[in-house]
């Protein structure tokens, strides 16, 4: 069974309690939102901190991607508030 690593970044990582997680790697038709979707659904943390998907950005295999970008065959998702520079 291949496995997707999840990573959580500043609160969101602080909402959902946890730094990183794995779950099993989705089929090869579902995008970072669905993930994000289907996470969300689990409730508690989760449901708070990605209820809104427009509050997040995501990279996966460290490179930034929108939200409808397949996760295909990925060993990694990070998922974090919009970073901004100074």
């Amino acid at each position: 069974m291949a496995m997707l690593s999840i990573v959580y970044f500043a609160w969101v990582r602080e909402a959902i309690g946890r730094d990183e997680e794995q779950v099993e790697r989705p089929g090869p038709g579902m995008t970072v939102a669905d993930l994000v979707t289907m996470l969300a659904a689990r409730g508690g943390g989760y449901a708070e901190a990605l209820g809104d998907p427009t509050r997040l950005r995501a990279a996966v295999d460290q490179r930034f991607v929108p939200m409808d970008s397949l996760i295909g065959d990925a060993k990694e998702v990070a998922l974090f508030p919009p970073v901004t520079g100074g």
